[in-house]
């Protein structure tokens, strides 16, 4: 298989993409309803409806972290200001931690916010009401559980569980290592923490049993499950690599699934919001996406020695669109006919 295409019996979807330049590393995509947003590294935030573009000068420096829900997104800059961001360009400044970096920020599905600066952890319920706590060591991925009010955050030794609104302090789920990225399974059984060695690591939340997930020759930053939750997609590998988490002890003992096998490292996943696909961008540029039922790929866009490796990878919320950007500042979206 060659590096700048897919196998042979690939179908394309190159004429359903549309893509210009937005000469800045893309550091996040996402839609808001019909706009298609993207945060670059130069700090701007760029919203997209059909030809008409409009630029926001968001940060004084690089667009860090990027979330999003159904009407804005939220930048966190290394200037420290937390923007929320609506598809009209309207900006609400939320936190302003002067001399730090925004490291991480999330989003629970009740509307709470949670952002992190350096050791700090803040969290705000959806009715205004703050909580603070200082971690471990300097924080670098959030994540709310899937129901309830409580959040994960990834450190050095680690990951920890905090439910701001309680008294009790964080509940420790250790492992040696440095932690960066932080997920929960969707059916909030999981723990899932890429690391700053070339794994990842696991705890089944029932019992704080351990799951070590390595072999990748890169590290792991991008992480996305599927839509039933029954896979992990991730990057860092020639493939990406799939992990099974839909019986009770997910992963542990089994080995995972591949797909979009390719002479180039994955450098972004993104799972179809209803459908058993996953899009997988490459550091070539190229950009596929997988059928999990039987592998068959489909090509989105081809390979590049100009435009950087894929870093950004969103799909709207009906599964019809797929965003992409790439680290030399090229961009677009596709346009998906229907499945077959």
């Amino acid at each position: 298989m060659s590096a700048d295409a897919p196998s042979p019996e690939s179908v394309s979807l190159t004429e359903h993409v549309t893509s210009f330049a937005l000469a800045a590393h893309v550091t996040g995509t996402c839609f808001l309803g019909e706009t298609a947003g993207f945060a670059l590294g130069d700090g701007r935030v760029v919203l997209r409806l059909g030809e008409e573009a409009r630029e926001i000068a968001a940060h004084a420096g690089a667009v860090q972290v990027f979330t999003h829900d159904a009407k804005a997104l939220y930048t966190g800059g290394d200037d420290g200001r937390l923007l929320r961001i609506e598809a009209s360009g309207d900006i609400e400044t939320i936190a302003h931690e002067k001399g730090k970096w925004i490291d991480a920020v999330a989003l629970s599905p009740t509307g709470a916010l949670a952002w992190s600066a350096g050791r700090s952890v803040k969290a705000r319920e959806k009715s205004g009401a703050m909580k603070e706590i200082t971690a471990p060591s300097s924080v670098r991925g959030l994540a709310f559980a899937p129901k309830g009010y409580r959040l994960g955050f990834a450190h050095n030794g680690g990951a920890s569980l905090w439910f701001p609104n309680a008294s009790s302090p964080p509940e420790l789920f250790d492992w040696k290592g440095s932690h960066l990225d932080v997920t929960f399974s969707p059916d909030g059984r999981f723990l899932v923490t890429s690391m700053q060695e070339n794994a990842l690591h696991g705890w089944k939340l029932a019992d704080k049993k351990h799951m070590r997930m390595t072999g990748y020759p890169a590290k792991s930053r991008s992480l996305s499950w599927t839509h039933d939750g029954k896979w992990l997609a991730t990057s860092g590998a020639e493939a990406c690599i799939l992990w099974p988490f839909a019986d009770k002890d997910g992963p542990m003992g089994k080995a995972p699934r591949e797909c979009g096998v390719r002479r180039a490292r994955v450098t972004a996943v993104a799972c179809h919001p209803k459908a058993p696909v996953t899009a997988i961008g490459y550091d070539d540029g190229c950009v596929l996406m997988c059928r999990l039922s039987d592998g068959a790929e489909l090509l989105v866009r081809r390979a590049s020695s100009f435009t950087g490796a894929i870093s950004a990878l969103g799909w709207n919320d009906a599964g019809a669109r797929l965003a992409f950007g790439t680290a030399e500042g090229a961009a677009g979206w596709l346009d998906l006919p229907p499945l077959r």
